[in-house]
């Protein structure tokens, strides 16, 4: 029997709760004990288009909302709960991490607060620089930082949308179905082609995810007209559930999001909503409407914004990738405990912010930010504090020698702290990435900065990818004495070669294009000299290298410098470590964190015996990092390295002197 479908009412819909509890499940469950995306993150992005979209349309046929009320009820609704879990979170990481990740820490709770995390995780994903190893406690907040993004902009849609069909006299839902229908069919034609182009940034991306939104929108129009038959309603319901679970099943969500394959879980949980309440014992809403699972429904956004933070500091304290089935099972526990907690009083702050005057929401949802906000600003100015006061012991170099202290470095004369602080290592860079002189790996333009006088007695230009870029501190010392000029042309991931190079596994094009157009720089501006690097020691099988080796077409680069007159300085890559230094350094002593340079190099550099072009002078610098047989992480009471293969800015500057002392006469 057909049962008539009544149009859906402002009212609630409890499969809809049900359907968050799966959701919500499969998140946490797939993030425990697999290490794996489920897709049901996608469903709450449905969900949310779904359900804004039929609020705001109801308001606008009843004579329009106000942006600033609909956007303080949200508020007020959503973040006592996230301002909670930040602060928690905020303190499990002072607590529990390593100094080395505080600071990162810090800056990711300020991008969960204010909805851009998201924007933090995406610009990380592409940044080379970017440590990729360690997992944030606030990395969920991406998906809440789009859904943010997304509330400022549909009201927005809708309303402009509405007014353009009473001005043309058109209907105004027909006129939103067009309007949303291309806001579906050009997001998710601009996320098919970015997952292809650039998958990690398009997972983070909103424009990449407003489609799923759209269908959502799409949804509530067209859902009072679609009426069919119960026994199919039945069968929707069950094939949606089905493929909702199997979903992380069968596709590597992580990899492959957010391009058409996130339309089998965002297709599935329509299914479901279209199946709605069947009124038959064998419909999937009969099992979505029960009772627990209504109340884990009820609890999903305080559950998935626990889940998260309390795995990640049980896998750093205990040391493993993936809980167990029992740790896991308590990590579940634990986290459904302070969702049940939580949610009845972010209830009451909600009942609260909502009673009397229009500015009560709006104020009570940022006076919940308040300690956030304030944690976060005493956390960052201790930790500047005792950077400031490192950098005052910095100016006795009997204190902090670098690598002078080389050969045969005694570590236990040294009393004070390390300089660069573990905790901040990752931002003694060379002053060229704050400005912008870096090319990343996404781009293609030769950005080129000089330092220097106007009329220098040399010009010399450093060249190449970040394991040439870190010598800059060193040469810059270099250049001030000398009177050089110093043009820096770097990029991330970049080795300067007319060699085919990869990214992450994948053909590097816009290294490829990079590499032309410095050939072109180089020619215009005819340095006297190029300083970069000779060899390549990655271990990177994705980068296309597995041991030390002089790169194809190094050679045939440096014989079109010598075509145009210009010396070429090719200094030996810089020995790597297995593991992240400063990490090292938080859990163990510097002779902890040592390792063999034959770990990264070869037994004799590949530019000996090479045969290399007139114009180019071989340099070997391994002996002003390491020992003979020994290279560890701090030298002279100096951290080496910042991470596990790039050498910090204050050590560069260290062994600036005797690279002066052993650089060719050709660079003046």
């Amino acid at each position: 029997m057909n049962t008539p479908r009544l149009p859906p009412q402002p009212g609630h819909r409890p499969e809809i709760d049900g359907l968050r509890a799966v959701a919500v499940l499969l998140v946490a469950s797939y993030h425990v004990w697999f290490g794996r995306v489920s897709g049901g993150v996608d469903v709450f992005l449905l969900l949310t288009g779904f359900l804004v979209t039929g609020s705001l349309v109801r308001a606008a046929e009843r004579g329009g909302f106000r942006y600033g009320a609909f956007l303080g009820r949200l508020a007020v609704r959503l973040v006592p709960t996230a301002a909670l879990v930040i602060a928690v979170s905020l303190l499990g990481a002072r607590l529990l991490l390593p100094e080395v990740r505080w600071r990162g820490t810090v800056a990711e709770a300020v991008a969960a607060a204010f909805h851009h995390m998201n924007w933090h995780l995406a610009l990380g994903s592409v940044d080379y620089l970017a440590r990729d190893d360690t997992t944030s406690v606030f990395q969920h907040f991406w998906s809440l930082s789009i859904q943010g993004q997304f509330y400022l902009v549909w009201p927005v849609v809708i309303s402009v949308a509405a007014w353009w069909a009473t001005l043309r006299g058109r209907s105004a839902r027909r006129t939103l179905l067009a309007v949303l229908g291309a806001v579906f069919a050009l997001s998710l034609a601009y996320s098919v082609l970015m997952t292809r182009a650039d998958q990690p940034w398009a997972y983070f991306d909103t424009g990449a995810r407003l489609w799923e939104f759209a269908l959502g929108g799409l949804l509530a129009l067209l859902l009072p007209h679609l009426n069919p038959p119960r026994a199919l309603r039945i069968l929707l319901g069950w094939l949606g559930l089905a493929a909702l679970v199997l979903c992380g099943v069968l596709l590597q969500v992580s990899t492959v999001f957010p391009g058409h394959a996130a339309l089998w879980p965002t297709l599935a949980a329509a299914a479901v909503i279209v199946a709605g309440a069947t009124g038959s014992p064998w419909g999937a809403d009969r099992w979505l409407t029960l009772r627990p699972v209504l109340y884990l429904g009820s609890l999903s956004y305080a559950l998935y914004l626990w889940h998260w933070p309390i795995l990640v500091l049980h896998l750093e304290t205990t040391g493993r990738n993936l809980a167990g089935p029992l740790d896991g099972f308590l990590v579940l526990a634990l986290s459904v405990a302070l969702a049940a907690v939580t949610t009845p009083l972010a209830d009451r702050i909600v009942a609260f912010g909502r009673a009397g005057a229009r500015w009560r929401p709006p104020v009570v949802a940022a006076a919940c930010l308040v300690p956030v906000l304030l944690a976060t600003g005493a956390w960052t100015a201790r930790m500047d504090a005792d950077q400031r006061r490192l950098e005052e012991l910095l100016a006795d170099p009997a204190r902090y020698p670098g690598a002078v202290a080389l050969p045969h470095d005694d570590p236990g004369a040294y009393p004070d702290p390390v300089h660069p602080p573990p905790a901040s290592a990752a931002l003694d860079l060379p002053v060229t990435y704050d400005d912008g002189c870096n090319q990343p790996t996404s781009g293609t333009e030769a950005l080129t900065c000089a330092y220097g006088p106007p009329d220098p007695d040399r010009t010399v230009a450093l060249v190449g990818g970040s394991h040439a870029a870190h010598w800059f501190p060193a040469l810059a010392e270099i250049a001030q004495r000398r009177d050089w000029r110093l043009v820096n042309i770097t990029k991330g991931a970049c080795l300067f070669t007319d060699a085919p190079q990869l990214y992450k596994g994948e053909p590097y094009t816009a290294c490829a294009e990079w590499n032309a157009n410095v050939m072109d720089e180089l020619r215009s501006l005819r340095p006297d000299a190029v300083f970069t690097t000779g060899t390549t020691t990655s271990r990177d099988i994705s980068a296309g290298f597995g041991e030390e080796v002089l790169v194809d077409g190094y050679v045939d680069r440096w014989r079109e410098l010598e075509d145009l007159g210009i010396d070429v300085v090719a200094v030996r890559d810089t020995p790597r470590l297995p593991f992240d230094a400063p990490e090292c350094l938080a859990e163990s002593d510097p002779e902890g964190c040592a390792v063999s340079p034959a770990d990264s190099l070869a037994e004799e550099s590949p530019l000996e015996g090479a045969g290399l072009p007139a114009n180019v002078t071989p340099l070997d610098l391994t002996d002003l990092l390491c020992e003979p047989d020994l290279c560890v992480p701090v030298v002279g009471n100096v951290l080496v390295y910042w991470d596990s293969s790039h050498i910090t800015a204050t050590y560069m500057r260290t062994l600036a002197p005797e690279l002066e002392r052993r650089l060719p006469d050709s660079t003046g």
